[in-house]
């Protein structure tokens, strides 16, 4: 059965995609369960970062379940899915903290898109990103997936990979993939990286991702005063100052 588990492990937050015998595909079900996302972490403050990840280590998440388009007759049908993507990739994309997607085998499509709307992208030597939809089932991308791969992978490397239907491998997406490990180091590595997430001040990440939102909506004349004024306001920066000029460790409180 198909489920997105869901694991509170201190302030990180994990997520498993798992459809056992699928490739981890996507279905309805573990749609709503990842909309879901963003209204736990803003219920709990003391959520540091988010982790996803495919189940079983074979793979990250090999797009939609494709047997949910077989009852598919008309184009509306269509876009009534590629909106409920759109929606769910938007909440991911404005969760609070940061997103850590961790790729063992393929991030395909929708999986694809998942991975594009995390912050921080790991991936095993065997990982392969696409969207051969050209070549498997003849539908498209809708602007809300091709924008964030054109902000992630570049729009001249994002349309040769699906006008060629190519998949292409973890050292070929660089400046996607933040690092390559290999399989036997990467539970050590993801947990480093989350301890080093989970480490920083949770209003300076917060504040990062939403200018960062911002940005890329308005460009450099984007308004951010009220984000600005927020971090400079809080405990966590009067914190910060004395901890730095009296050389000791601050305990960041997200306030």
């Amino acid at each position: 059965m198909s489920s997105l588990e869901v694991e509170r492990d201190g302030a990180i937050l994990r997520l498993t995609l798992s459809n056992p015998g699928r490739r981890n595909a996507i279905t309805w079900p573990m749609y709503d369960a990842l909309e879901q996302v963003e209204s736990t972490v803003d219920g709990d403050r003391d959520i540091r970062v988010v982790v996803l990840r495919g189940a079983g280590g074979e793979a990250f998440a090999a797009g939609t379940d494709i047997r949910q388009f077989a009852d598919f007759t008309t184009g509306e049908q269509g876009v009534e899915y590629e909106h409920r993507v759109g929606r769910v990739l938007g909440s991911l994309l404005r969760i609070r903290v940061p997103v850590v997607a961790v790729v063992e085998g393929p991030a395909v499509g929708a999986g694809l898109a998942l991975a594009a709307c995390s912050d921080l992208v790991v991936a095993t030597p065997d990982a392969v990103f696409g969207a051969p939809v050209a070549r498997t089932l003849g539908n498209t991308l809708p602007p809300p997936v091709l924008a964030r791969l054109f902000q992630r992978l570049g729009a001249g490397r994002t349309m040769a990979m699906v006008l060629t239907a190519r998949l292409l491998s973890a050292t070929e997406v660089d400046g996607f993939v933040t690092e390559v490990i290999e399989r036997e180091q990467l539970t050590t590595r993801v947990e480093e990286l989350l301890e080093r997430i989970c480490s920083n001040a949770p209003l300076t990440l917060a504040a990062l991702k939403e200018v960062e939102r911002r940005v890329l909506r308005d460009g450099a004349v984007a308004e951010a005063d009220d984000v600005l004024a927020g971090v400079y306001a809080s405990r966590d920066f009067q914190a910060g100052v004395a901890g730095f000029l009296n050389h000791e460790h601050v305990e960041w409180e997200g306030r």
